[in-house]
């Protein structure tokens, strides 16, 4: 199937290289090295950069979105796109998912912001795991979500693969409520998906925007269930209190917080993925 090179790219000559390491230590890296901006993603709704982050002979690439580079939005307090893309992160490790890259707010050279793990090479072409082909040309293993026009005016129709890893994908979105799941933020790494830009996330209102419609309706797996039930503890704790609500509070409000786990019991209720609502934009736009 051909790939369209969907993901920003830093504008920046091919010569200047940057490491793109997966290691053990990635979150403490992260924390505590050295940031260097290498270049901004000129794409960008909102300001983000590549950086180099080093400590002790390693470094790794990553990108760095500060607080202050944040677009207002209507629907979103200002300057909380941060918190949310590492609210994000939490979530997605607590419950098991492991689909956002390790990610932490910190200072940085442009002050306050999320940084998190670069996916892959930053040069390289990404493998993604939803695509535009024409009708006739969907693969084995892959569900039509969308059908419209190519730039030429022909159809196409707008697919993603059947798998575990992107069902799982459908379940974590449904859990932080991500208002934003476009084709380019999910790329393949090492055998399973990550996913990128959970920055408008995790509202007190229903704003579930995904490209991810195939599962719609279908029955929960026991592993998504046994996910909704470890993050559902985990958020709980003992007496209501556990260190991953206190993470969390540092980055969402209370009522964000009381609408993160009551969409997660809902799921458990009612073992379905969810299928789109009304009154809001059930696709993100552009859906790539």
């Amino acid at each position: 199937m051909r790939r369209t090179d969907r993901r920003r790219r830093p504008h920046l000559p091919t010569c200047q290289r940057v490491p793109a390491l997966s290691q053990p230590n990635a979150l403490d890296l992260l924390s505590q090295g050295e940031v260097a901006v290498v270049g901004r993603l000129a794409q960008a709704s909102n300001h983000a950069f590549l950086v180099t982050v080093t400590a002790g002979g390693t470094s790794l690439a990553a990108i760095y979105k500060p607080v202050s580079g944040e677009r207002p939005l209507w629907d979103f307090p200002d300057g909380t796109l941060a918190g949310r893309e590492t609210a994000a992160y939490l979530i997605s490790a607590a419950g098991g998912w492991d689909v956002v890259p390790e990610t932490v707010l910190r200072q940085g050279p442009r002050g306050v912001g999320s940084l998190q793990r670069w996916v892959g090479d930053p040069y390289a072409d990404p493998e993604y795991v939803v695509d535009v082909v024409a009708p006739d040309a969907v693969p084995d293993g892959w569900v039509p979500v969308l059908r419209g026009e190519g730039e030429r005016g022909d159809p196409v129709v707008v697919v993603h693969e059947d798998s575990p890893a992107v069902a799982a994908v459908a379940v974590f979105d449904a859990v932080i409520n991500n208002s934003d799941r476009k084709g380019s933020h999910l790329v393949r790494e090492a055998g399973g998906v990550r996913g990128f830009d959970h920055g408008v996330s995790l509202h007190v209102d229903d704003k579930l925007r995904t490209v991810l419609w195939g599962f719609a309706g279908r029955p929960l797996p026991e592993v998504e269930l046994d996910r909704l039930r470890r993050l559902d503890e985990a958020l709980a704790g003992t007496a209501g209190r556990s260190a991953l609500h206190s993470e969390l509070a540092t980055h969402l409000t209370a009522a964000e917080l009381d609408a993160l786990g009551a969409r997660v019991r809902r799921l458990l209720a009612l073992p379905a993925y969810p299928l789109p609502g009304e009154g809001w934009p059930a696709i993100p736009w552009p859906p790539l």
